[in-house]
């Protein structure tokens, strides 16, 4: 990640979530470029759901192994939310082609990994 601090939370080692947060903040400089019409439609929600990946990934990951699964799967949801605000940011033309399948590449891996991490969850139950 692009920050430094003395203070560390263990969640931070998650790769799935360093890959969340990279992309919320791609996300983020990507809608500024969205018109003013969209600002409290597709700007607001694509925010939303992309940061909520690793908002969703860092508040399970200190509860129960059952707890934080549920957590995963609302970060999962969240992911795939942002495939339709993607898709609905391509047909609008605010996207290019290349940034639509970029932003599905880094989907798909982010949901790859929660998937993986709550198979893993499931297996210590």
């Amino acid at each position: 990640m692009e920050f430094e601090s003395k203070y560390h939370f263990s969640f931070e080692n998650l790769i799935v979530y360093q890959k969340a947060i990279t992309f919320g903040e791609d996300i983020n400089k990507l809608v500024e470029t969205f018109p003013k019409k969209e600002m409290f439609r597709l700007t607001s929600q694509f925010s939303r759901a992309a940061d909520s990946i690793a908002a969703n990934t860092s508040e399970g990951s200190a509860s129960t192994d059952a707890n934080f699964n549920r957590y995963l799967k609302m970060a999962w949801d969240s992911s795939h939310e942002c495939v339709t605000w993607n898709t609905k940011a391509y047909l609008r033309a605010y996207i290019s082609k290349e940034e639509f399948e970029s932003n599905r590449a880094m989907l798909t891996e982010i949901g790859k990994m929660i998937s993986s991490l709550r198979r893993k969850l499931n297996l210590k139950k």
